[in-house]
């Protein structure tokens, strides 16, 4: 049997904390900031917890 293969993708964009958390970079970041505010613009700065739902989906893509 053929070893598993991580999906690329995601290893570039999900950390794995100490206790096996899931985290992710929230999306509307990257550009036209000019008109987000300034407390949209820290928010969305912030790591965030991947979605119950998607979680068994995104350990599988990971090999965890």
């Amino acid at each position: 049997m053929p070893k598993m293969k991580t999906d690329s993708g995601a290893k570039k964009r999900i950390k794995v904390t100490g206790t096996g958390r899931l985290r992710r970079r929230k999306a509307f970041r990257g550009h036209i900031m000019e008109k987000k505010s300034s407390v949209r613009a820290r928010r969305l700065g912030r790591e965030t917890d991947i979605s119950p739902g998607i979680e068994k989906r995104v350990k599988k893509m990971l090999g965890l």
